[in-house]
């Protein structure tokens, strides 16, 4: 079995994933977010969009063969399909990558996920901006304490298309905003037991 933890930055992915694992006694597969590029991302975003974004998608492909090759049950923190749909989407639609890097993205995108096994489940970890800003800010990663809260929301706006319109599997939506499953243990047990209730109707 194979699910997927997705959502906006700051959702508590990587918290959900590594307390699903705990709780379900699964491998869990953690974001890699090191990339040589970041420092000059933020200095000059449209010069290094192209670059960014493709040495993330050179981990994520190196992680997903890791997981297709795995016979445990596993848990993703986030997906390959956010990393074109969501936010390399969002900087060739803000301007910050041209339509020829973002040709050349989706070409080498487009060919490997033709190939590869989907997640049974992802888990879509649905935020409204005021609580992915606040959860940025405790967890004071120095390079995400600049981001605007218009860019979330523009990224919140595309989770919820993909999520709505173009992903093709099963999603289970959780309100994040309602469900503080770091702070309150109740929380959490609920996602777990919906989370159950999927993986039994996916093994029927």
């Amino acid at each position: 079995m194979y699910i997927a933890i997705s959502g906006n930055i700051g959702s508590g992915k990587t918290s959900l994933t590594e307390m699903l694992a705990e709780r379900l006694g699964w491998k869990a597969y953690y974001e890699d977010v090191s990339n040589p590029y970041l420092d000059d991302f933020y200095q000059d975003m449209k010069r290094w969009s192209f670059n960014l974004q493709m040495c993330f998608l050179s981990k994520k492909i190196e992680q997903v063969l890791a997981i297709v090759q795995d016979k445990s049950d596993v848990i993703q923190d986030r997906t390959i399909f956010e990393e074109a749909y969501i936010f390399v989407a969002n900087l060739q639609g803000m301007g910050l990558m041209s339509k020829r890097d973002y040709d050349t993205y989706m070409e080498f995108f487009n060919l490997f996920t033709q190939i590869i096994r989907k997640p049974d489940l992802v888990v879509y970890l649905k935020s409204s901006v005021p609580t992915l800003i606040s959860q940025i800010q405790k967890r004071g990663r120095e390079f995400e304490l600049g981001i605007q809260p218009e860019y979330l929301e523009r990224l919140n706006r595309l989770y919820d298309h993909w999520v709505e319109k173009e992903y093709e599997g099963r999603v289970l939506v959780v309100d994040v905003d309602r469900y503080d499953f770091v702070l309150h243990g109740e929380a959490f047990e609920t996602i777990v037991r919906q989370v159950r209730q999927e993986i039994t109707r996916l093994k029927k």
